[in-house]
């Protein structure tokens, strides 16, 4: 796989460019029998990754791993690859392998395998490591180190180092964040021998689905469908003010859905769309900072989320599906936002659209949009109703029947795209002064519609596991690369089916070993970040972050998300993705839940994971690291630190989102009641984005005052959460003494929640005062329903105590232990709706608008007159 030479111009190093190009294309590109190695090795990677994720295992009985196995295979694989495809000095031994360099390939991928290869043994002897087992963990510890400084940089491995470090130093570390110390032997046994470490949930998810998906989404690639989905984004957006910009969001969310890194999505796409917008006119600085800005977002959009989304279901323990609901709002909102700067950007600019061939008509345009939407409903009501009615008579043999017409839809497809001519990839060297006709371009590639349907039908009908949905997806994109060229040499009646199909079995095989040498750094970040991990569970740090954040912040509940959010975005620097979630949900998350509980707020988990994934990632455009800014600068010649900068000025739409929907779960379809009441939380949330975007670029229908401005960012606050005015008038909740608890329980809905304030000792000895929500099943009497959910009181004067905690109850879940003293009860208000106050805030904005629209009609005219 080459490596693309970088356009020449800006101050950027030319060292961290390199190594940013090298490590996004897959290190070193060897020839002769290393070459071979560095080939053959991938490839037999993903053949066993398809292997463990098929069904076939189990139905013959053979080559059945369990997790713990699969995840030594898989990082033996990964480490192995580390040492062997990418150099211990960047931009050295580039065409070939040096013997140190198999020696410590050979003895990283012994180590990591050594929990398969010896399972038995070391399962006999649990917490009490033999010699050997001591000298392989320590050994595979410094390797996996090394090994992920040469795949990812210097950042994670200093961090897996400090914590290393952190582990057996606790007692001399200063007195805030001091701990007993771990032995050597209790290090290595802990991190590299059982599953609480580098072998723990991060590999596993790793292992289990993101390989997966990060192969398809090479396949897809390979197979021509990224080229496809660009090429459809500026056929649709392209005449549109500043519209090669715009496309370059659409085309990067896109890829960068199914990407796993920022930096990956800035280095493939930003190839064609930082020179297109620049182009049409746009400033290099601005052009690499859209195209970091679009590629960030990509991390935090469904159903991937570069394999956090995964990682969610392990940590926050919900299911996929929820995962993806809950986030999808916030990501297409930020998007929406995104592609709304652009063209506030271009205004600015006086930008026009590049010319389409034929131009259509306003009664034309509006044609298409009805026809689009009639045709999807009509399409999704048969699809929805037919495929159900189908499993309803048919059952288990559904499938039988959907599998062949599937495959009908897809010949007829191929043949339907072959009266269309194909997709050339986009030379930035040429002129933009026309732009394909929407309608051929986006049928000359339909048929890569149906791997993303298969996906998404395993995921949310079939209910099938991630991995198991991947695995499906992935065999269908399989027989597309197989198939796509000999079927469409047979409808054209060409000669040379033969080679076609020679030739889609070698894309086949390239899009395998690509896939997997994309997986490297995945692979040994999850497992790298294990080490954080390991070291949280080993030493406490957790508790030592919440006491540091909670002193610094002075128990300001806001001041406290502040800090949260600055510390997630300083430990988020230089790191991937998959590992910033990691480190910073097992961080920073408790923080929030601890301290928010303290101070009232109660949040879903999936919330607070949320929040600090959000800003983790978007450390990837922060300067002074920003690794993604580098690579967008090293294709603008831009400066990189400007475009560090710029990128997060527009980035700031999202570093909006997590502080609202913390406070307002609405926006993560979280207490909805209703399709109405949906359709009210899009509105206002898309509403209050779009004018924040104004009022950051300082822009909107003409250019803003600073009053303006300034109104612009109230309206913005009230529509994210009209709850903050509306509970100055009506509080949305009252608190009464404990010793009232039983006479308010009646106020409290069937299967509602129970709020309280509880104070006493905690498990660690620690006297502590808190909220906590206990869910209320219904019963007969108040004391039936608090027995229930688990819970026993007494009256022991003007206290409410508790006198017993059910085992496993929902009292006991939520945080309640015995002999506390509930101290508040909070029951909820009937009031009027909070979103009557979305009425003055558009109101204001009305007149707002009203405004700028005559200043504009001014300055035309005095220009006119000019």
């Amino acid at each position: 796989m080459a490596v693309g030479k970088a356009p020449a111009g800006g101050d950027v190093d030319k060292a961290k460019l390199a190594a940013l190009l090298q490590t996004e294309s897959g290190g070193r590109i060897a020839t002769g029998p290393a070459g071979i190695i560095l080939f053959v090795v991938p490839l037999c990677w993903s053949l066993f990754q398809l292997w463990i994720a098929s069904p076939l295992p189990f139905i013959v009985n053979f080559g059945v791993f369990n997790s713990t196995e699969a995840r030594s295979i898989h990082l033996a694989f990964a480490v192995f690859l580390s040492f062997a495809a990418f150099p211990m000095i960047k931009g050295r031994t580039l065409n070939h392998v040096p013997v140190y360099d198999w020696i410590l390939a050979l003895a990283a991928a012994f180590a990591a395998s050594y929990i398969y290869v010896f399972y038995r043994e070391i399962s006999t002897r649990p917490g009490a490591p033999i010699t050997q087992d001591l000298i392989v963990a320590l050994g595979g510890l410094l390797l996996l180190l090394e090994a992920t400084r040469r795949a990812l940089g210097l950042p994670l491995a200093i961090v897996a180092g400090v914590f290393i470090i952190y582990s057996v130093g606790g007692p001399y570390m200063p007195d805030v964040i001091s701990h007993k110390g771990a032995s050597l032997e209790k290090l290595a046994s802990h991190q590299w021998l059982g599953t609480e470490g580098v072998f723990g949930v991060a590999l596993g998810v790793s292992t289990s689905f993101v390989f997966l998906f990060v192969l398809f989404g090479a396949m897809l690639e390979k197979a021509g469908a990224g080229n496809y989905f660009i090429k459809v984004a500026y056929a649709m957006l392209g005449h549109m003010r500043g519209g090669p910009a715009k496309a370059a969001v659409v085309a990067s969310g896109l890829s960068g859905i199914i990407s796993g890194s920022s930096i990956a999505n800035v280095v493939t796409t930003g190839t064609f769309t930082i020179p297109l917008m620049k182009r049409v006119g746009f400033p290099a600085v601005k052009s690499g900072a859209v195209e970091v800005a679009a590629s960030t977002n990509g991390q935090l959009t469904p159903p991937i989320m570069g394999a956090a989304a995964f990682l969610m279901v392990e940590y926050v323990g919900i299911p996929y599906i929820e995962v993806i609901k809950h986030a999808i709002l916030p990501a297409l909102i930020s998007y929406v936002a995104l592609i709304y700067i652009v063209h506030l950007e271009a205004c600015k600019l006086n930008m026009q659209g590049v010319e389409r061939v034929q131009a259509p008509t306003l009664a034309q345009r509006m044609l298409t949009w009805v026809v689009l939407l009639i045709g999807l409903s009509v399409l999704t009501l048969a699809v929805y109703y037919g495929i159900g009615w189908t499993k309803a008579l048919l059952g288990d043999a559904a499938m039988w029947v959907l599998g062949p017409i599937l495959l009908l839809i897809y010949i007829f497809l191929v043949g339907y795209a072959t009266r269309f001519p194909e997709l050339k990839v986009d030379d930035p060297d040429q002129p933009m002064d026309t732009l394909p006709e929407v309608g051929v371009t986006v049928k000359s590639g339909l048929y890569f519609l149906l791997p993303v349907v298969v996906l998404v039908w395993c995921l949310t009908v079939e209910r099938f596991s991630p991995q198991l949905s991947a695995f499906w997806a992935t065999v269908f994109m399989i027989f597309i690369i197989l198939t796509q060229r000999p079927l469409k040499t047979l409808f054209l009646k060409q000669q040379g089916t033969l080679a076609a199909m020679r030739e889609g079995g070698h894309d086949l095989i390239r899009s395998l070993v690509i896939g997997a040498r994309n997986m490297v750094g995945i692979g040994v970040a999850t497992a790298t970040a294990g080490i954080v991990v390991g070291t949280v569970t080993l030493t406490g740090i957790g508790l030592v972050m919440t006491e540091f954040v909670e002193f610094i912040s002075g128990g300001n509940l806001m001041l406290m998300l502040i800090f949260t959010a600055i510390i997630s975005l300083v430990l988020g620097m230089g790191l991937p993705t998959t590992a910033n979630y990691i480190v910073v949900s097992t961080l920073m998350a408790p923080v929030i839940v601890t301290l928010g509980a303290q101070n009232g707020l109660l949040v879903p988990l999936i919330a607070v994971h949320m929040f600090v994934f959000y800003f983790g990632i978007l450390a990837d455009d922060t300067p002074p690291v920003g690794l993604a800014a580098y690579a967008a600068a090293a294709i603008s010649g831009a400066d990189p630190i400007r475009t560090a900068v710029q990128g997060f000025t527009y980035d700031i739409r999202t570093a909006i989102l997590p502080f609202m929907f913390i406070f307002n779960t609405q926006l993560l379809l979280i207490g909805l009641t209703g399709w109405f009441d949906l359709l009210i939380t899009v509105f206002s949330a898309v509403t209050a984005m779009l004018v924040f975007s104004a009022a950051t670029q300082g822009y909107w229908l003409t250019r803003s005052y600073k009053w303006e401005t300034g109104l612009l960012l109230l309206i913005t606050f009230t529509l994210f959460r009209p709850g903050f005015w509306w509970d100055m008038v009506y509080p949305a909740t009252v608190e009464y003494p404990g010793t009232e608890i039983e006479q308010h329980i009646g106020d409290i809905p069937a299967n509602g929640d129970l709020v309280v304030k509880a104070s006493g000792m905690s498990l660690d000895g620690r006297e502590v005062s808190t909220f906590v929500r206990v869910p209320l099943p219904p019963a007969a009497t108040p004391k039936a329903r608090l027995m229930e959910a688990g819970l026993e009181l007494r009256q022991v004067e003007d206290r409410m105590v508790v006198d017993f905690v059910g085992f496993g109850s929902a009292a006991e879940k939520a945080g309640i232990y015995f002999d506390w003293v509930i101290e508040q009860v909070q029951v909820r208000q009937e009031r009027p709706p909070k979103e009557l106050m979305f009425i003055p805030a558009l109101l204001l904005l009305a007149a707002l608008a009203f405004g700028q629209i005559r200043r504009r009609q001014k300055q035309a005219l005095t220009a006119h007159q000019a």
